[in-house]
């Protein structure tokens, strides 16, 4: 799987645009790489208790969107940046309130030890990609976007249900570097 990742990925041409934020999407360098993964804290203002990768929005003094997705990844589970290599990114994704984000692909060499923020973060977990190869994604979860229900993949690994923005960048992710076959579901109006 790592040397798939390798060879694809830099391949992928993501579109260039202006975005409002940066997550890192960190994988361990394994036969089988681990994706780094976080639960944010319950009294966050949005997003509380939901699966996210770090990061977060794009700060003036960041020299680039590669430099926000490691501070906000560095501040939010204390992941040093010089740990980082980064091997590519994603295209952008539009969050449900219209913010722009630009997923940028990391591999660690070995899992250092990891601290959550508590002021961000609640818990640091990590899952294999495999999962995600032989779990198909549910569309059970409904987010509303420009005021119509959207259904948005989501995955379920050791009690955590790893959904919305990040479901889709994690299907992206799959269907981009691995050829998975799983369904893209975007925009899937629901009845209201």
């Amino acid at each position: 799987m790592l040397q798939k990742l390798l060879v694809r990925l830099p391949e992928y041409q993501a579109p260039v645009a202006k975005v409002d934020a940066a997550v890192l999407m960190a994988l361990t360098r394994e036969e089988v790489p681990r994706l780094i993964l976080t639960r944010r804290a319950q009294h966050m203002n949005s997003h509380a208790g939901e699966v996210a990768f770090p990061g977060g929005k794009c700060d003036s003094s960041d020299a680039s969107i590669i430099a926000t997705a490691l501070r906000e990844a560095h501040e939010e589970i204390a992941l040093e940046p010089s740990r980082v290599q980064v091997v590519g990114e994603l295209g952008i994704f539009t969050s449900r309130i219209g913010m722009k984000v630009k997923p940028i692909i990391g591999l660690l060499d070995e899992m250092p030890t990891l601290t959550a923020n508590p002021d961000e973060i609640e818990s640091i977990f990590t899952v294999p990609l495999d999962v995600f190869l032989n779990q198909k994604p549910s569309y059970d979860h409904k987010v509303k976007y420009m005021g119509v229900n959207i259904a948005v993949p989501s995955f379920k690994h050791e009690g955590y249900v790893i959904w919305g923005l990040t479901g889709y960048m994690i299907v992206e992710f799959m269907r981009q570097v691995y050829d998975a076959d799983i369904e893209w579901r975007w925009p899937n109006p629901l009845k209201r």
